[in-house]
């Protein structure tokens, strides 16, 4: 069976519309505001528009007591450390709270390991939803719309629907044939 292993690259664009300019993609860093008033802290991840540069503050904690924050944790803000920005904007809550969503275009890769065999094990590392005619597409190197075609043909099969946005792990069955590259 070959295996199909999505991974990420980096930190995805977020996307929240710009109010500045006509923009809707900001980039994160992992960089963090942390603002003490007293005893409460305020965190926020920092994010530029990807146009015009204006910093957006995604709120993580607001008025929340320092001690009831894990040392560890308070760290790792005043690091800066991208590693912990990635798990917190992959809360779903966080997301919703700032109104935000993420566009993983650009932020992930492909890695395979090819062994001559029909049935192929898709895995993903992290929750990454991609459109899975473009993920298909990269992995077995035609168009999308070759992909569409092997799918509608009955020659790309699977018991998860291969249409539309995923970030679960499946499989898949490629019947053997041509395949026309794109180009």
């Amino acid at each position: 069976m070959n295996t199909w292993l999505v991974c990420a690259t980096g930190l995805p664009l977020i996307r929240r519309r710009c109010l500045r300019c006509p923009s809707a993609l900001h980039r994160t860093y992992g960089k963090f505001r942390v603002n003490a008033n007293h005893k409460l802290l305020d965190v926020w991840l920092l994010a530029l528009c990807t146009r015009c540069g204006e910093t957006i503050k995604l709120t993580v904690l607001e008025r929340v007591n320092v001690r009831t924050i894990d040392p560890a944790t308070l760290t790792r803000f005043h690091d800066n450390d991208p590693a912990l920005a990635a798990t917190l904007l992959a809360d779903p809550a966080l997301r919703r709270r700032n109104n935000v969503a993420l566009d993983w275009a650009g932020a992930w890769t492909l890695h395979r390991k090819e062994v001559a065999a029909p049935e192929t094990e898709v895995r993903f590392t992290q929750r990454i939803p991609i459109r899975l005619t473009r993920l298909l597409s990269v992995g077995l190197e035609v168009s999308g719309s070759e992909v569409q075609r092997l799918i509608a043909d009955g020659r790309l099969s699977s018991d998860h629907r291969l249409t539309g946005k995923s970030s679960s792990d499946f499989s898949f069955t490629l019947s053997p044939g041509e395949l026309s590259t794109p180009g």
